[in-house]
């Protein structure tokens, strides 16, 4: 299989902290290095939180302007992805920093349990959400917890509130959501191939699911995503060292699978976005 696959690291998230693993960023310069060191090791998209000083959630666009500045420096060519998931922030507040146009933005078009809370995306904050990716012209990854979500997505691109071609990420194994099962998995890909054809698609696995899923995405021609968000370990008994460490996991696999890594410039191509210097 020649097609290149694109690896996304998801560097922090909102819910690790260094209690979990001391190799999770939390400052703006931590994400911004360990990014750089992601990116090195083959990491074509970096997906995005911000944190305060005491390690909460943030939807500061503020900071979230350091950080794309700094990947946009020391990362040449690399997709920045802004996540506007509800744990940063509520409403509108979630995609505070969209005008600041990062390539991507993460969407979740509908609503799930989540291991102790209901994960809200209510239809109007959806439609909100979908406007200012137009509006900005970002690419939305959606992010989809269930069957349904693959459904909305595509009836969303019927009537234009998203742009063709959908990328579709499928998010397994979330306590109480999802599990990370593989005659869904191959369900949500038949799906996406009916219901949005031409579109790109990739996967994440949660916790000890992450390499399972990188296994099933790379092998079945999909891409993948790793990263201390999703993940901080290597196996049962090894924190991950750092975030540059699961991409290395990943690429590894696409060897055994005959699959390139995508470059920053191919990955650009395969997702239908302009280069940096083209705006």
């Amino acid at each position: 299989m020649s097609k290149p696959c694109i690896i996304c690291v998801a560097i922090t998230g909102s819910l690790p902290k260094k209690a979990d693993n001391p190799a999770v960023p939390i400052t703006v310069s931590e994400q911004v290095e360990s990014t750089h060191e992601a990116f090195e090791a083959g990491a074509t998209i970096v997906h995005a939180h911000v944190r305060n000083d005491d390690e909460t959630p943030s939807a500061d666009p503020e900071k979230f302007a350091r950080l794309k500045e700094g990947v946009q420096k020391h990362c040449p060519g690399m997709i920045i992805q802004f996540s506007t998931g509800g744990r940063s922030g509520a409403g509108k507040a979630r995609g505070g920093m969209l005008p600041l146009r990062p390539d991507m933005a993460s969407l979740s078009v509908g609503s799930n349990n989540f291991p102790t809370r209901v994960y809200e995306n209510p239809p109007d904050l959806v439609d909100w959400l979908a406007s200012e990716m137009l509006t900005y012209d970002i690419k939305p990854e959606i992010e989809c917890f269930d069957l349904s979500h693959i459904h909305q997505a595509a009836a969303m691109q019927r009537d234009g509130r998203l742009k063709a071609p959908a990328y579709v990420q499928f998010v397994m194994g979330v306590k109480n959501a999802m599990p990370a099962d593989r005659d869904v998995f191959d369900y949500y890909v038949r799906t996406v191939e009916r219901l949005l054809p031409g579109s790109e698609w990739c996967a994440a696995g949660i916790g000890p699911h992450q390499i399972t899923l990188n296994e099933w995405s790379v092998a079945a021609g999909g891409h993948a995503r790793t990263g201390l968000e999703d993940n901080v370990r290597l196996d049962r008994s090894r924190l991950a060292p750092s975030n540059a460490a699961l991409v290395r996991r990943v690429v590894d696999i696409c060897d055994r699978h005959d699959r390139p890594v995508a470059t920053p410039d191919q990955a650009r191509v395969i997702l239908g976005l302009s280069r940096p210097d083209q705006g």
